[in-house]
């Protein structure tokens, strides 16, 4: 079983910069390659329900967001150390809420029409616990 865990989150000014991370863990002891691991980011605002924002394939050479967060945020991953990364920048309030990484070793955990995430599959294999995310005005 694949564990994922979350760090990096915090509270920032709009405009400001910030970057998430993500670990994978337990690939060697269920026989898994981190690039055959597809990976996303999901986000939960207050009151509302988690949404996909960013997805990636595993090899990095596919990479999809959603509308609220192109231009502003990047995907990345980090094959060698079983890291995945999102770059946030120019932030906004509404981009407040908590940060979940999602890991499946099958499916992208993000729902995509092109290269744009239209939603999310909540049955992807993998969650981590969460980072929170503060955007002051």
């Amino acid at each position: 079983q694949v564990q994922v865990m979350e760090s990096g989150g915090g509270l920032v000014q709009a405009g400001e910069s910030l970057t998430l991370s993500c670990t994978a863990s337990g690939l060697t002891a269920s026989g898994l390659s981190f690039d055959t691991i597809q990976m996303g980011w999901f986000r939960q605002a207050p009151g509302k329900q988690r949404e996909a924002i960013s997805c990636i394939t595993g090899s990095g050479g596919a990479t999809f967001y959603a509308d609220s967060v192109k231009g502003r945020f990047t995907i990345s991953r980090d094959n060698i150390n079983n890291r995945l990364f999102l770059r946030m920048s120019d932030l906004k309030p509404e981009d407040t809420g908590i940060y979940y990484c999602a890991a499946d070793r099958s499916y992208l955990p993000c729902i995509i029409k092109g290269r744009t995430v239209i939603g999310g599959r909540n049955d992807s294999g993998s969650w981590g616990q969460g980072t929170q995310v503060t955007v002051s005005s």
